[in-house]
């Protein structure tokens, strides 16, 4: 296929390396501020694998800068140059990469093909919903009309376990607030906790508040004395975290649990403990269990999100 932009002045550019969907928005929201048209494209339909899932998005500045991802960064360029036609034209459009696409050029792994919707944003209003929704830590939703080429912003309820995908002819893609960690003791396995999690940009606050505990929200419970961890774990179970780990041994946890059940809590509420924490050990060093526990952690958000 001839590339449209072999004459083209404007040459897209990938002006953002990122893939947090709030990130993705707030570029929408940039670009619009600065007076400049903007396409916000979403990953819409899979055929077969892809490196992606359903809701992912990329956004498209009319000046060529982007950011996001679609794939696994092998079409993002092409994608930025369908979206720059898209602004340029005023007219929403699809892209299909991989199998069946004009772009034979581009293959995906093992023969799949990925749907893409290219919306030209016309109004941030829904734009600005979800991100006011975000920083009050509320889900939201994007649904996508692609029949009358518009967004809106829905709500979407905490307890709601939905996912980004199609409801009959309008795609949503979901909004969940950003992972919080809820780290309480201190010393050096907290240090380098703060460390790893800072380095992948997760927000931790140090101790229990139940205010800021919700359902994106991880409790790690750092203590080496039991009386001190004790009277925190009682709040812990009774929050909305989806996760609560704890340091020590099997022992340890045995012991944790009889003093749990004195306090009348159930098996099942007991059984929610990660203990030993963290996804691989046992660790003997503050930085192993660091990433042993954030591993823990994420791969338990992402059972949580896809189920």
């Amino acid at each position: 296929m001839n590339n449209p932009f072999n004459d083209a002045q404007i040459q897209p550019f990938c002006a953002l390396v990122e893939d947090d969907a709030t990130a993705i928005l707030q570029f929408v929201e940039g670009a619009l501020t600065a007076g400049q048209g903007c396409a916000l494209v979403t990953l819409v339909d899979i055929g077969g694998s892809a490196a992606r899932s359903l809701g992912a998005q990329m956004a498209v500045a009319e000046d060529g800068a982007y950011c996001g991802f679609v794939s696994g960064g092998c079409v993002e360029a092409i994608v930025a140059q369908e979206a720059l036609l898209a602004i340029a034209a005023n007219r929403d459009r699809q892209l299909r990469l991989g199998k069946g696409s004009a772009y034979f050029d581009i293959v995906l792994p093992c023969g799949s093909s990925i749907l893409l919707a290219i919306h030209v944003v016309r109004q941030r209003e829904p734009i600005r919903q979800v991100l006011a929704a975000h920083h009050r830590r509320r889900a939201a939703g994007l649904a996508y009309d692609p029949v009358e080429c518009r967004l809106t912003a829905i709500a979407l309820s905490e307890d709601a376990q939905r996912c980004s995908g199609w409801d009959d002819d309008v795609f949503v893609t979901v909004y969940r607030p950003g992972l919080r960690l809820v780290v309480c003791g201190t010393g050096q396995e907290a240090t380098m906790l703060a460390r790893i999690a800072g380095a992948l940009g997760i927000e931790m606050v140090s101790g229990l508040d139940l205010e800021p505990v919700d359902r994106s929200s991880a409790i790690v419970m750092l203590y080496h004395d039991l009386d001190r961890e004790t009277r925190l774990l009682g709040d812990a179970l009774r929050s909305a975290a989806f996760y609560i780990g704890c340091l020590g041994s099997l022992k340890t946890h045995q012991q944790r649990c009889s003093r749990l059940r004195e306090q009348g809590f159930a098996e099942e509420q007991i059984a929610a403990i990660r203990a030993p924490i963290g996804l691989f050990g046992p660790t003997r060093d503050a930085r192993s269990l660091a990433v042993s526990i954030v591993a823990e952690i994420l791969s338990l958000r992402n059972i949580s999100v896809s189920q």
